[in-house]
């Protein structure tokens, strides 16, 4: 167990030597990502972050942005302006970040919203919601993987599901949930999470000098229930009127989330790399203390679900992984 005394311990000790200098926040405009910048630029150690925002969050990104460099004027946040529900877009907005950078530490992925309203397509015939919760993350994972092999301590967090699979989470028959009735809310959650695993799981193998953490956040008052709802739908009233009530009555504090998240980004617990960890440290999904794939849940403890992910990968790694070459393939 993880106590918040020792995660805020742990990151009371970022500072210009051991924060992840060069980082990039997909999905940090507001939300979990958003907290955990302002979690990382209040450490006052020496940053370098990508944000990477929609043209519609520019504005408020940018008041954002003067906010954090005048918390922390040795903090150099450059706005990265990308539409990252299109691949073509995070292809772009990872090339600009190759261009400048010869390394990166922190890749921290958060972009996304529950599609209670239904499945929307984007122009690459993805629907939207998998895009930014699945396709364009691992995207982002694959053309930066140069970069973070770089990097002394390199780790890839993705915020979403992590800790949550079933055996059977993954339809193989449809991936892409485009089959007619295979679509809604509840089940595309229930799938993209899964295929976040199974293919973080992949890279991991596939890359040992990187730590990967796939974390469930549990309920935090972000706003993003609101999305995803046709407006003036029955179910965007009964979110106005009652869920958002509800969630903000158990949700996590602000200020506490963001630290979890800045641990789960920053702390040695995670596969030995990072802020020095003196207790026992965290279990990945092959149940070893080594780099790999943590799963963690919102208080940022490890839930390798290890009777749940070997037979998971057994099932479905490799399928999953095919197929997202096939998608992100245009893309590579």
């Amino acid at each position: 167990m993880v106590a918040d005394s020792e995660i805020f311990a742990s990151n009371a000790l970022i500072n210009d030597a051991t924060a992840p200098r060069v980082s990039v926040f997909v999905g940090g405009t507001s939300g979990l990502g958003q907290l955990t910048i302002r979690a990382l630029v209040g450490t006052g150690a020496s940053v370098r972050i990508y944000l990477v925002g929609r043209k519609s969050s520019a504005e408020r990104s940018a008041a954002f942005i003067a906010e954090m460099q005048t918390i922390n004027p040795k903090a150099e946040i450059i706005w990265t302006e990308a539409e990252y529900s299109l691949l073509a877009e995070t292809k772009r907005a990872c090339d600009f970040v190759k261009s400048r950078e010869s390394r990166v530490d922190l890749l921290f992925l958060t972009a996304g919203y529950a599609p209670f309203g239904g499945r929307e397509e984007t122009a690459e015939g993805i629907d939207t919601a998998q895009s930014l919760e699945y396709y364009s993350r691992m995207l982002c994972i694959q053309i930066l993987l140069p970069l973070l092999r770089a990097a002394e301590a390199p780790r890839v967090v993705s915020i979403l599901a992590g800790g949550m699979e079933r055996v059977t989470s993954i339809d193989l028959d449809d991936i892409d949930l485009k089959k007619p009735g295979n679509f809604s809310g509840v089940r595309a959650q229930s799938q993209f999470g899964p295929l976040n695993t199974v293919t973080m799981d992949k890279f991991a193998h596939d890359n040992p000098d990187i730590t990967f953490v796939h974390a469930w956040p549990g309920w935090v008052s972000t706003g993003n229930v609101d999305r995803g709802w046709a407006p003036g739908s029955l179910w965007s009233w009964f979110v106005r009127l009652f869920l958002r009530p509800l969630i903000g009555f158990f949700s996590i504090n602000h200020d506490t989330a963001g630290q979890r998240h800045l641990f789960e980004a920053t702390s040695a617990f995670y596969g030995g790399k990072g802020i020095p960890w003196k207790g026992d440290p965290g279990v990945n999904v092959r149940g070893e203390h080594t780099t790999g794939l943590f799963l963690v849940n919102f208080r940022a403890n490890c839930t390798p679900n290890l009777k749940v992910i070997p037979a998971l990968r057994e099932r479905a790694q490799q399928k999953v992984w095919e197929h997202t070459q096939e998608v992100l393939g245009p893309y590579l």
